[in-house]
């Protein structure tokens, strides 16, 4: 079982591939690794921080994906009808943007660090963006 290390301002997390739910969504996501960006505090969808990755796309469909992410189950929307983004949910999440609901590709779960979750949306929301990372391990 692959392994990705996500480091979110001043906290780290690791978390497990789904690779049995969304292989090729995995398989995209690895070929960008690693990530670096900066990770903001998204208020349409409620108690989640994203990324925003612009014109990029994935070129996989929508597989495994949830509108309703529990905290930790970490999202990637492909692009289409909104920009290409990675969600990185730490509460009540109705993952959604400017153009209404959005479905994401559930790629990764949190399985170490689960509870600094709540303090990266505490930070974001109140301090700003903070630096992001996505690596495997």
């Amino acid at each position: 079982m692959r392994r990705l290390r996500i480091t979110a301002g001043p906290y780290t997390f690791t978390a497990r591939l789904e690779e049995e739910l969304a292989p090729r969504t995995c398989a995209a996501m690895r070929a960008l690794l690693p990530l670096r960006a900066k990770l903001v505090h998204c208020r349409w969808s409620g108690e989640a921080t994203w990324v925003p990755m612009g014109g990029r796309r994935l070129g996989v469909d929508f597989e495994n994906h949830t509108s309703h992410p529990a905290p930790g189950q970490v999202l990637v929307y492909p692009g289409g009808i909104s920009e290409m983004e990675v969600l990185f949910p730490y509460g009540a999440t109705l993952f959604s943007s400017r153009v209404g609901q959005l479905a994401g590709n559930h790629f990764a779960t949190v399985v170490e660090g689960a509870e600094h979750l709540a303090e990266v949306g505490r930070l974001t929301l109140w301090e700003g963006a903070q630096d992001f990372s996505i690596e495997e391990v």
